[in-house]
C-alpha cells in the first residue's frame, strides 16, 4: 500500500518529516473517507475487531501504558508504517492516550521532547496530553 492520509482530513497531525497519522476518539463515528491500513488502539480493554490491521496497548483512560517497552516498540511501528500507510492512533475520546501517542511519536520524528505536547496542542487538538503524568511520560520519552 502507498496512499497515506489527505492532509486537511479530519484529526490528521503532519509530523516534521511529513509523515501524515491520524487521531481520533472511537466514541465517534468513523469518519467518512479511507480507513486506516493500521491502527494503534490505545484503550483499558481490547477493542472489538475491525477490518484493518490494528495493535492494541493496553492503556487504561487518563493514566499510563501499561507496558513501557511494547508502547515504545508500537509507536515506531506506527511511525515507520505512516510512511506509505494510513495509520490512525485513537483512544476513547481522542485527547489525551491519543494526544500522548501522537507526542511521542513527534519525538521520534525529531522535535524536541521538551516541545512534543505543543506541537501536538498546535497541529491536532489544543486539548491533547491531557494529565500531567501524560505529559511527564512525554518529555521523558525518546
Amino acid at each position: 500500500m502507498t496512499a497515506t492520509w489527505e492532509s486537511s482530513a479530519p484529526g490528521v497531525l503532519r509530523l516534521p518529516s511529513g509523515r501524515l497519522v491520524r487521531g481520533r476518539g472511537l466514541r465517534r463515528p468513523l469518519p467518512d473517507g479511507p480507513t486506516p491500513d493500521f491502527a494503534l488502539y490505545l484503550l483499558g480493554k481490547e477493542p472489538p475487531a475491525v477490518a484493518w490491521e490494528f495493535r492494541w496497548l493496553h492503556w487504561p483512560d487518563f493514566r499510563l501504558p501499561t507496558d513501557r517497552t511494547a508502547t515504545a516498540t508500537a509507536l515506531r511501528e506506527a511511525l515507520e508504517r505512516a510512511e506509505t500507510e494510513r495509520v490512525e492512533v485513537a483512544c476513547g475520546g481522542g485527547q489525551g492516550r491519543t494526544g500522548t501517542a501522537l507526542a511521542c511519536m513527534a519525538v521520534l520524528d525529531g522535535v524536541p521532547s521538551g516541545e512534543a505536547v505543543a506541537y501536538v496542542r498546535e497541529h491536532y487538538a489544543p486539548r491533547a496530553v491531557e494529565t500531567p503524568w501524560q505529559r511527564r511520560f512525554v518529555k521523558r520519552f525518546g
